[in-house]
């Protein structure tokens, strides 16, 4: 991932200006020589600044990790299958175009509203799509890791959350991910551009985690199963790490949610569930939509893909297990 044309550009800019700046040195007259050097110098040492971050947000963007692959045959048993149909909802707001099943991929970029950073795709899960030649461990570790068959790490890809997803729950989703009815084909690779580089700086988009090893989900229906499917639907990306809330700062980026710590021990299991199961808030509100641009538009709140990821009794243990926390001092309400 390289774009030769802009860095290419930048070195242009950079030789014409350092020319005139040497040119200003040479002037006899004191004033305009020292105002030539000035602004021509200034004008060197700004693309020069831009190359240098655009060099290290490609170095980020091409960097490999060395992650191993475990070496696994997903079996997909129907209760594999049904059980991972149900967590690939979890993967709805970015791998499918009309916000339900199949994952047939998006224009990640255009779909939320990028700035022009180049293109940024979710690619197409399904079995005629980008994982088509991936082996089953390959999908684990890019799931779980955030790392691509090629070593890259992914983008926006939320592995930080499904790293916690057990042994069990991730074979399943493959297993699903295997199943669903093959669409389309594969989805264009992504390509950022000198901006896009240059925001790897800012706020860096990769997403490669520590390998995850083995992981064995708690007991149903305690508070750490609770636990367990608050972390893996990646509650905390817009809840904040402790469920605080988080503000927003304006960039890209999941929509900045309240402090839950306040806010569900407040509610009794029966308003929790009626929540997810129609959306409407104790007192009778409704979570405002989120409405972008491109004309994607959905609640604030994705509620209903958290009703569709989850059954009665593992929202239960999440109700419990967010009933039960003390409450994180936070300016967010």
């Amino acid at each position: 991932m390289f774009d030769i044309t802009g860095v290419i550009t930048l070195i242009v800019i950079i030789a014409v200006f350092g020319f005139l700046t040497t040119r200003a040195w040479k002037l006899k007259n004191a004033f305009l020589k020292w105002v030539g050097i000035f602004i021509a110098g200034l004008l060197t040492l700004i693309p020069v600044a831009l190359l240098v971050l655009a060099l290290n947000g490609f170095y980020k963007l091409n960097e490999r990790y060395d992650n191993p692959v475990a070496t696994i045959q997903v079996v997909g048993t129907p209760a594999q299958i049904a059980r991972g149909e149900k967590l690939a909802n979890i993967c709805l707001s970015c791998h499918a175009s009309g916000d339900q099943l199949p994952l047939s991929g998006t224009n990640f970029a255009l779909k939320f509203d990028f700035p022009p950073m180049g293109t940024l795709y979710a690619p197409n899960l399904t079995p005629s799509g980008n994982i088509q030649d991936w082996t089953d461990g390959d999908v684990i570790r890019a799931i779980r890791e955030g790392v691509h068959k090629n070593g890259r790490a992914l983008l926006i890809m939320p592995a930080g959350s499904y790293r916690n997803m057990s042994d069990d729950d991730v074979q399943a989703l493959v297993a699903y991910l295997r199943a669903q009815p093959g669409t389309g084909g594969p989805t264009p690779s992504n390509q950022f551009n000198l901006l896009g580089a240059i925001f790897m700086n800012l706020s860096d988009f990769r997403t490669a985690q520590q390998p995850a090893g083995s992981v064995t989900a708690p007991q149903a229906g305690t508070l750490e199963y609770g636990k367990y499917m608050v972390d893996i639907i990646g509650c905390g990306s817009c809840h904040g790490a402790q469920l605080q809330g988080k503000v927003d700062n304006g960039q890209p980026g999941p929509p900045a949610g309240p402090n839950l710590t306040r806010i569900v021990p407040q509610w009794t299991e029966e308003q929790f569930m009626t929540f997810f199961n129609t959306g409407t808030l104790p007192g009778g509100g409704k979570v405002p939509m989120l409405t972008l641009t491109s004309g994607f538009s959905e609640p604030r709140m994705p509620w209903p893909m958290v009703r569709a990821a989850t059954t009665d009794d593992e929202l239960k243990a999440m109700y419990a297990y967010l009933h039960s926390l003390p409450e994180v001092e936070s300016p967010v309400r």
